[in-house]
C-alpha cells in the first residue's frame, strides 16, 4: 500500500567540511488511486542538504527542498530549518530537533529524514579522515585516557557493543588495538590480500 525510501549520502566538501544529502520518497503503488495508472504515485519527495564542520559535526549550512508535497502550503516551512545552523548533528540532535520542530512547528517528514541522516554523518567520520589528512585522528599519549575518551566520543556508549564496560570499549580506552572490522577482514580475503594491508591508523 505504501513505500517509503530514505537515501542518505555523505560527500567530501572541502578540508574540514562534509556535505550530507538526504532524500525521502513516499510512493503509492500503481493503480491504487487511479485505475490503470502504470506508475507509482509519489506523494512526498523532499531533499535536505547539510554542510557539516568536521570533527564537531556542527551544521554550517542547511537547504531544504520539498519537491512533491500534498499541500501547497507545505513548502512554507523550508527556510525555517536554517535555524539548525550552529547545532551539532551528533549526540543530542534528536532532542534539539524535537524542541525546535516537533508537532506543529515543523514537517513530520523532514524531521524523520533528519533523524535518518544523523547516523550517516557519524559513520562517515572515518571516511572523511581517510580522504582528508587534515582530519586524521589525533595521536593520543598512552596514559591520556581522557583524551582517548574524547576521541572515542562518537562511539562510546552509542550501542551495546560500545557500552563503556564492554571488552571492546575497555580495549580501545586502554589504547590497544580492537582489530580489523569484520567487513575489512572479509574484503581483504576477497581481494586475496593479507591482514597487514589494513591501514594502521
Amino acid at each position: 500500500m505504501h513505500t517509503r525510501t530514505y537515501t542518505v549520502r555523505a560527500y567530501y566538501e572541502a578540508t574540514g567540511l562534509m556535505r550530507l544529502r538526504g532524500a525521502i520518497l513516499d510512493e503509492k503503488p500503481p493503480g491504487l488511486y487511479f485505475p490503470e495508472d502504470p506508475e507509482p504515485l509519489p506523494i512526498h519527495q523532499m531533499v535536505v542538504d547539510l554542510v557539516l564542520e568536521v570533527p564537531s559535526l556542527t551544521i554550517a549550512d542547511v537547504d531544504v527542498v520539498m519537491e512533491v508535497t500534498p499541500h501547497l502550503h507545505c513548502t512554507t516551512i523550508e527556510t525555517s530549518y536554517e535555524s539548525l545552523i550552529g547545532l551539532s548533528i551528533a549526540r543530542g540532535f534528536n532532542r534539539q530537533l524535537t524542541e525546535r520542530f516537533g508537532g506543529p512547528s515543523g514537517c513530520t517528514h523532514i524531521g524523520a529524514l533528519l533523524r535518518a541522516m544523523a547516523p550517516v554523518a557519524v559513520q562517515s567520520m572515518w571516511s572523511m579522515r581517510q580522504i582528508d589528512p587534515e582530519n586524521a585522528p589525533v595521536t593520543v599519549e598512552a596514559d591520556d585516557i581522557e583524551a582517548r575518551r574524547k576521541a572515542m566520543s562518537f562511539n562510546l556508549n552509542s550501542c551495546h557493543v560500545w557500552a563503556e564496560d564492554t571488552e571492546l570499549a575497555q580495549t580501545a580506552l586502554a589504547g590497544e588495538s580492537i582489530g580489523i572490522p569484520v567487513w575489512g577482514t572479509n574484503r581483504l580475503k576477497k581481494l586475496g590480500r593479507p591482514e597487514e594491508d589494513w591501514p594502521a591508523w
